[in-house]
């Protein structure tokens, strides 16, 4: 049973525990101090020495407040969606992360799912959830335009796919933004005890850490960064990207997918000449310490292979089925509609490769699965306006009455369909210009018949090429490049593409899900906290240097 209550902030920031009260209360007892013996003609040096004595008794642990963690506490995580427990987990980060929470005490809060009512009262609901429990945030209309449609959707997204392009920088969308995650932060502090471990998922909640630090938070928070980090000079087309560079340092614990993204965070951080560590692992600016690292995400390798397709999926099977029975080699393509996923690039390429290669008319069938997403964001409308303007064009090109070069099926696959569709493909085909990952590679790769696999084309621009070294990789959006890795995995003998798949096989059932909960989760839980008043909150002038980078 789900229960609605409503929470009004006292102030701007939202409710405050007493912990928080106690810790400002004693910041501003220290500053009245200061401020009274200032005006009593003390010499510089002494007032000095009581402005230190201040500032020490704001840091000192004050009676109630959140002490040093213990390692053992419960696991608390963020995301901006949670599992419904009323639908089947649909597969990835969901499955991982309530099969954690389900076994063990903990709590999970996120966006509810809900647009409504008023910015400043949202309205929580919790639910039980095996050992642990669901809080769900609702936003207001206007909190959904602006920081889900618009800061993430439409300035981090591109950004950090490396398509700033597509960015639409309105300065309002980043102070909901901020807005956003000061309500989360103020909603989530009361229900937090002193030992719990927070992890923190993807780049909607970058200033989350921050905002709970702020409000007298010191347990362990650690974060994990989904997409891909461009280079510093992508980064730098946000205007705010100092800030949100220091929001990062407010964590304990980041992790990155793959090195790439860890090495272009440290060149932004020597790019704005603040302070790094020497230690591989450890990352020092704006007053603080954190550790990065890189943590490669898996599927849920069982998972995947325990589905089968219902009544629900006939109709896409089906499909798929007639091209496969007519003789023809299939190629295949899954992913929500995405200007980061290069589908123009891929189906653009199958063109070239029918153009120069007539022999393969009738032969080959591409494919595509591209359920529409974020249509109410303009340049994901025009995407998919193009991409059907593109498959018709080529369907009218090359196709003939009995075989149309390229099945585009725009709208959403039932998951427990994909396993079979990706054993009849001959090639499977990931072309993004940017992934965090990508796991349909992964699903594509762990569903072939060992026997007679199929042959994986694979974006250097996706984070999976990082390990999947045995596909045909392929840089991003060279057209030439892709045409030719068709052909040769059309081409490719029984014996190589065992021997590939074998590798590629290994990797994928070795770093799966579970591995990677695991990994993260360990080095979050023994990372060393910083003690209070030790360096672990930014200075003054240090913050200002990150803000002047903005």
């Amino acid at each position: 049973m789900v229960r609605s209550i409503s929470h009004a902030s006292r102030h701007s920031g939202g409710a405050r525990s007493p912990a928080q009260d106690g810790a400002a209360a004693a910041a501003q007892s220290a500053q009245e101090r200061e401020r009274s013996t200032a005006g009593a003609g003390q010499q510089p040096g002494g007032l000095a020495r009581r402005r230190k004595r201040a500032r020490d008794a704001a840091a000192a642990p004050q009676p109630g407040l959140p002490q040093a963690p213990s390692a053992d506490g419960r696991l608390v995580v963020v995301s901006n969606r949670m599992v419904d427990p009323s639908k089947a987990a649909a597969g990835g980060v969901a499955v991982a992360l309530a099969d954690t929470m389900h076994g063990n005490e903990g709590l999970w809060m996120g966006w509810s799912g809900e647009i409504g009512g008023r910015p400043g009262t949202p309205k929580i609901r919790t639910q039980p959830f095996g050992k642990s429990t669901l809080v769900g945030m609702d936003l207001s209309r206007a909190q959904f335009n602006h920081y889900y449609s618009g800061f993430y959707n439409s300035v981090l997204w591109p950004v950090m796919q490396n398509s700033a392009q597509w960015a639409d920088l309105k300065p309002s969308h980043y102070g909901v933004y901020r807005q956003v995650n000061r309500i989360f932060a103020s909603q989530l502090a009361p229900l937090l005890r002193d030992d719990d471990v927070l992890w923190i998922h993807d780049c909607h909640l970058i200033p989350l850490a921050e905002e709970l630090r702020k409000l007298g938070c010191r347990q362990r928070i650690g974060f994990f960064n989904h997409s891909p980090f461009p280079a510093p000079d992508v980064f730098k087309a946000i205007p705010q990207h100092g800030e949100l560079m220091q929001s990062l340092f407010s964590y304990d614990l980041v992790g990155m997918q793959i090195p790439r993204d860890v090495d272009h965070l440290r060149e932004y951080v020597r790019a704005e000449h603040a302070q790094e560590a020497e230690d591989g692992k450890t990352l020092q600016a704006y007053g603080r310490r954190i550790q990065l690292e890189h943590f490669p995400i898996g599927i849920d390798f069982q998972n995947l292979m325990e589905l089968k397709p219902n009544a629900d999926s006939d109709w896409i099977l089906d499909k798929v089925r007639a091209e496969k029975d007519q003789g023809r080699m299939l190629m295949v393509g899954v992913e929500r509609l995405d200007y980061a996923k290069g589908i123009p690039d891929r189906l653009s390429a199958l063109g070239d490769l029918l153009e120069r290669r007539a022999d393969l008319r009738g032969k080959v069938t591409f494919v595509q699965i591209g359920a529409p997403s974020r249509q109410n964001v303009q340049a994901y409308a025009d995407l998919a306006r193009n991409t059907r303007k593109l498959v018709d064009a080529i369907n009218q090109r090359y196709g003939t009455e009995s075989w149309q070069p390229i099945l585009y099926i725009d709208q959403s696959v039932q998951r427990n369909a994909l396993p079979d569709i990706y054993r009849m493909s001959r090639v499977g085909v990931v072309t993004s210009v940017a992934d965090g990952m990508n796991l349909v590679s992964k699903e594509y790769v762990a569903t072939q018949d060992a026997k007679d696999p199929g042959v994986l084309v694979l974006s250097e621009g996706a984070g999976a090429a990082y390990q999947l070294k045995d596909a045909i990789q392929v840089p991003p959006s060279n057209l030439q490049a892709i045409t030719r890795a068709y052909e040769q995995a059309l081409s490719m003998g029984p014996e190589e593409r065992r021997e590939r798949h074998a590798r590629l096989l290994d990797n994928v059932r070795t770093e799966d899900l579970t591995r990677w909960r695991s990994n993260y989760l360990s080095a979050l839980r023994s990372v060393p906290t910083a003690a209070p008043g030790d360096g672990s909150s930014v200075s003054g002038r240090d913050a200002k240097r990150g803000r002047s980078s903005a």
